[in-house]
């Protein structure tokens, strides 16, 4: 067995702002020495397609800040307004680039940079008629079991 520590990462969400918890704690990880897996299973997958037409849904998300103190006097059924996924994508996106946060498709990068193993679930994929070459180059199909190969000598398992 290596003295190498091994994450792995369960990742389920296809937004834009759960994009980045994955990625950015893959690409720490890689850089400090670790041995990284992530596995994309549902909507976990729009992270590892080739085009990456990721939104922020604010319907359902409470804890999202919101611009201006909206989240102190606009109510959360008016996140459901048709448009406003667009504008708190838009947003968020703003919000990013000022702040010098890196894109999801640069922290994407950094990960297939780093050797971070990007499996997809084969049985997802399949459940929802997915096209393997919507995928990006490189990405490894397993299921379950796969994950579980990795995931059960693993230092550290998270689920995002």
């Amino acid at each position: 067995m290596s003295d190498e520590k091994k994450l792995a990462i369960i990742a389920t969400k296809g937004t834009l702002d759960w994009a980045y918890p994955p990625y950015i704690l893959a690409s720490t990880a890689a850089a400090l020495g670790y041995e990284v897996e992530i596995f994309f299973t549902f909507y976990g997958l729009q992270l590892v397609k080739k085009d990456l037409t990721l939104k922020v849904s604010p319907l359902g998300n409470p804890g999202m800040p919101m611009p201006m103190g909206m989240d102190k006097w606009f109510p959360v059924l008016g996140t459901a307004i048709p448009g406003m996924e667009s504008i708190m994508t838009m947003m968020m996106k703003q919000k990013m680039k000022a702040k010098g946060v890196a894109s999801v498709a640069e922290l994407r990068d950094l990960c297939i940079e780093a050797e971070v193993k990007l499996v997809a679930c084969q049985m997802t994929v399949d459940l929802f008629d997915m096209n393997p070459s919507e995928f990006i180059d490189g990405l490894e199909f397993g299921g379950a079991a796969t994950f579980f190969e990795y995931a059960g000598e693993s230092d550290i398992c998270l689920y995002i």
